[in-house]
């Protein structure tokens, strides 16, 4: 049975009352939910109460499920927006995503500065580390969810468009133009 036809029969167990089972869904789902949110939100307070928010909203929005998705798409999408939702009623913009150092011990630039790890290269890599997360900061919104969404989270296009509601063309535009920004701030750090 794959994750997305155990989340539909427990999606349908919901629908036909069985309480419990949202309670899987919401233990399956809310670690992913709340570090999506984390992306958003730095207090973890606040990431703890819009988690929970995200998964009131979904029980009551359950019945309507059809299944179109899967059900993690759904709630991404959910969660996305309630983010948002709550930044905006904060007038806050939403903060970049977390590829601090720590995210640069994972990819392959980080590699090639460790093997040569002299001070140099570790005040480079926190450079492009605060490159990054500035210029993913400086997005616009719908740019900086699609590009979080697809380089850090690893939907697919087709599940980014379904989150964000708008063509898979769109997407992949918002992407690009994503991508291009960082590359051209992080250009003359690489070229030095």
């Amino acid at each position: 049975m794959g994750v997305r036809s155990e989340d539909q029969g427990l999606v349908g167990r919901v629908q036909r009352g069985e309480k419990a089972a949202f309670d899987l869904l919401v233990l399956k789902y809310q670690h992913k939910v709340g570090k999506l949110i984390g992306r958003y939100v730095f207090d973890r307070t606040e990431v703890e109460d819009i988690t929970q928010e995200v998964f009131i909203k979904a029980y009551r929005a359950l019945s309507g499920f059809r299944g179109d998705s899967a059900f993690y798409t759904w709630l991404y999408r959910i969660a996305v927006n309630t983010a948002k939702n709550y930044l905006e009623a904060q007038a806050r913009r939403p903060p970049s995503t977390d590829l601090g150092v720590e995210g640069l011990e994972t990819s392959d630039v980080a590699d090639n500065l460790r093997d040569v790890a002299t001070p140099e290269r570790r005040m480079l890599a926190n450079e492009i580390a605060a490159t990054v997360n500035g210029t993913i900061q400086s997005l616009p919104v719908d740019l900086r969810i699609a590009v979080t969404l697809r380089d850090i989270d690893g939907l697919s296009y087709d599940e980014i468009a379904h989150v964000m509601e708008c063509p898979i063309g769109t997407v992949r535009s918002r992407i690009f133009r994503a991508r291009e920004a960082i590359e051209r701030e992080l250009k003359p750090l690489l070229e030095r």
